[in-house]
């Protein structure tokens, strides 16, 4: 592979002002080079990442990336601007703009690309270097690691000569006193050698990487892959070798030559275990890890890292933990498998504070460790999913909108895939293929009937699967693994007995509170190990099943009868107003909790193999209600432009393609900038569109898909106006208020590109949910 950034792909005077124009600046040059097949394909999903969490980072940087079918190999462009970009970082514009392309599939070498990268950004020689360097070539080779100095013009590395030299790279022989320094950070494992050879925990390493000759280093625990650090490294404020632990998964360790080294082994080093997570786990995940580490050099203690990101994490030697003297937790997101540090010194911190103030929490976790607090021992079970990833003293109403959500989220890909499936079955076979016989008995290659009844039919083992998926893991939520089987069994029960959607939420609670209460009683510790395996899902299924058998399953499956016969019974302004109501609740949150209320309450109406005539209309004014807000925001951008940021309007045109595939989650960006004009314009277009699809009888089988699967939805062109009339409904209202909005005192517009007036200063991006 070739050079994954060279000359060509280097911008020192980035002329962009705003995070669109700069991707595209930079991602010309990767189509110049073939690296980019699409211009406007690969932008689009680069705009498409940027929508979901900014990409700015503290310090002034900014890393745009996406995974795209439109690249051909891992590919890293960097630009420098003099003016600053808003990438939408806490403290302001960016300078230093790397963007980052992978091709689609691709996740190891992108991840690995971002956690590198963040790595080295953490170092302030690396980016003080990027910020003075004076050529492309020089920059290009900076970043892959290597020295400036050793870069040709078309951004190659000499080779050494004869002489013995060290290639450029390599830590460089002063004198004849036999002596080496090691070079500087900012020029060391570049980002190249990091995805070529990513750095992982290995349970049979017992030493790191050895230290230049005659310089003598400690080494990282036994069982952890680790950096043996030049002596003085303690005294850096900058680490050596940074860029040498950017592993994108598994344990990084830094050993430092401290109390042992000085006293001649009689005493250790206090240790510090930590785990570092974000949401999106990659660039804090690692800067968080970096950050950690050059503090606890600087300190003299030694820190052993854990980085939860994106592409998995190798946990920490457990004897490494044993030995640990306190923990650090610094995460946005859950830690995984917490249990694992009970009963030690803990600080529990956000994942930002690691970055900006680490030696305060190394101070704090030392200062528990020598006052005796530590945190409480593991407990049997560990706490819930919901537990591990909420807040301390969250409410019950908080608690069990996370229950019932886990459960729908789970729910959701059998609810799309079977439902397409049924639908397909459907489109290909015929409306009677419901009656066709098991393909198992009767299967005829030749026939394009027997194909629809094959799909049908696997349609409807996934739909067979929604009720149970949906009841296991709320209960998983609730009690986490030991509450799967009564979850499921109370699922199946539901299923089997026609209660349906109530009768799958009532098996989840109640098996989850089953399985929590097992797990206060006090149990000798001989049966402890036979617990989870044997005791809890024996009792758990037994009362799940007698309570759903017997006791309340025929009452919730009447309610769930007369909830159909009452939807069979709507017509007229009763079915209209429920179209208002389903419309307003998908338009609410855009893709929120209301949002999915709506959506579970449309889908599980026909989740059967013969769906009644009403529920198949609620579909329809479900998922035609959906498709309005982006489709309204793009519509609103196309014709009123100069009330948008150029932002806004990129994101109105990848809006309408997410719009008609009925991703709601295209107008959040819209949103989030302007909550109390966007989100009661696209509550109205909403509300109407569900208004005259329930109007008009529209009916839909599938429980996804947009207008792709226009040929599924019965009276399609009254469908389609439905759509147009709410969209046209969004884009209009959104306009006037806005054209109502006073500009700020001093502020004014400016042309934009285009030749449209635009802002002047461009509104940051708040975090897409």
């Amino acid at each position: 592979m070739s050079d994954m950034i060279t000359p060509d792909l280097v911008d020192l005077d980035l002329s962009a002002d705003t995070k669109e124009a700069a991707s595209r600046a930079l991602a010309q040059r990767m189509v110049a080079l073939g690296r980019v097949t699409d211009l406007e394909g690969f932008l689009a999903d680069v705009a498409a990442r940027e929508a979901q969490m900014p990409t700015g980072l503290d310090g002034g940087i900014g890393i745009p990336h996406c995974r795209s079918a439109h690249v051909t190999e891992p590919t890293l462009a960097f630009g420098r601007s003099a003016a600053g970009i808003d990438f939408g970082a806490a403290d302001g514009p960016a300078d230093l703009i790397f963007l980052i392309a992978a091709p689609a599939g691709a996740d190891d070498a992108h991840l690995t690309i971002l956690s590198s990268l963040a790595r080295q950004l953490m170092n302030s020689e690396f980016t003080h270097a990027l910020r003075s360097v004076g050529d492309a070539a020089s920059a290009a080779a900076l970043i892959r690691g290597e020295e400036p100095s050793a870069a040709t013009e078309d951004g190659s590395a000499t080779a050494e000569d004869d002489s013995g030299t060290p290639k450029a790279g390599s830590a460089t022989a002063e004198g004849d006193s036999g002596t080496a320094e090691a070079r500087p950070a900012a020029t060391q494992g570049g980002i190249e050698d990091s995805v070529a050879a990513p750095v992982a925990a290995s349970a049979d390493a017992a030493t790191g990487t050895t230290a230049p000759a005659g310089v003598t280093g400690t080494t990282a625990p036994a069982g952890v892959t680790g950096t043996t650090e030049p002596a003085g490294a303690t005294d850096r404020s900058v680490p050596v070798g940074a860029t040498d632990r950017s592993a994108p998964v598994g344990a990084t360790s830094t050993s430092v030559t401290g109390t042992a080294a000085v006293n001649g082994g009689a005493e250790r080093p206090f240790r510090i275990v930590a785990v570092t997570s974000c949401p999106t786990g990659i660039a804090h995940t690692y800067m968080a890890a970096e950050s950690l580490e050059n503090a606890g050099r600087e300190a003299g203690v030694e820190v052993v890292v854990e980085t939860q990101g994106s592409a998995g994490f190798t946990r920490l030697d457990p004897s490494v933990i044993a030995a640990a003297d306190g923990v650090i937790l610094a995460h946005d997101v859950a830690v995984r498998e917490k249990d694992r540090f009970a009963g030690k010194p803990t600080v529990d911190t956000g994942v930002k504070a690691a970055i900006n103030r680490p030696a305060e929490l190394i101070a704090e976790v030392r200062e528990k460790a020598a006052r005796g607090e530590v945190t409480a021992a593991a407990r049997p079970g560990g706490g819930t999913p919901v537990e591990r990833a909420g807040e301390p003293g969250e409410g019950y109403g908080t608690k069990l909108r996370k229950w019932l959500m886990s459960g729908v989220s789970y729910m959701v890909p059998f609810v799309a895939a079977g439902g397409l499936l049924i639908a397909l079955g459907f489109a290909i076979g015929g409306y009677q293929i419901n009656e066709a016989k098991p393909v198992t008995e009767v299967f005829d290659w030749g026939r394009v009937d027997s194909w629809g009844a094959l799909l049908f039919q696997i349609g409807g083992v996934a739909f067979g699967f929604l009720i149970p998926v949906l009841a296991g893991y709320i209960a998983y939520g609730m009690a986490d693994r030991p509450g799967l089987v009564p979850g499921f069994v109370g699922g199946m029960i539901a299923f089997n007995i026609n209660a349906g959607f109530l009768g799958g939420l009532a098996a989840g609670l109640i098996a989850g509170a089953v399985v929590m209460a097992i797990q206060k009683i006090n149990i000798p510790s001989a049966l402890r190990g036979i617990m989870p395996v044997v005791v809890i899902p024996l009792l758990s299924s037994i009362v799940v099943g007698f309570l759903m058998l017997i006791v309340i399953g025929k009452p919730i499956a009447e309610a769930q009868k007369a909830m159909t016969d009452w939807l069979e019974g709507l017509s007229g302004a009763n079915a209209v107003l429920l179209g208002v109501l389903l419309g307003l609740m998908m338009c609410f949150d855009l893709g929120g909790p209301v949002n999915k209320v709506a959506y579970t309450f449309a889908t599980a109406g026909i989740a059967v193999a013969a769906p009644s005539d009403s529920a198949m209309k609620i579909m329809a004014a479900v998922m035609a209600a959906g498709m309005v807000p982006p489709l309204g925001m793009a519509l609103a951008t196309t014709l009123r432009r100069k009330l948008f940021t150029h932002a806004e309007r990129e994101n109105g045109k990848a809006a309408w393609v997410l719009g008609a595939s009925f991703i709601t989650e295209g107008a959040i960006p819209f949103a989030a900038a302007d909550p109390l004009r966007v989100i009661p314009a696209s509550m109205a277009g909403g509300a109407v569109t569900g208004a005259l699809t329930m109007a008009f009888g529209s009916t839909l089988r599938a429980p996804h898909g947009g207008i792709w699967v226009t040929f599924l939805i019965g009276k399609p062109f009254l469908y389609l106006l439905a759509i147009a009339a709410g969209t046209a409904v969004t884009a209009g209202l959104v306009i006037l208020l806005k054209g109502l909005r006073k500009p700020a005192p001093g502020t004014g517009a400016t042309p934009a590109a285009d030749g449209s007036a635009a802002p002047t200063a461009e509104p940051k991006q708040p975090v897409a949910a």
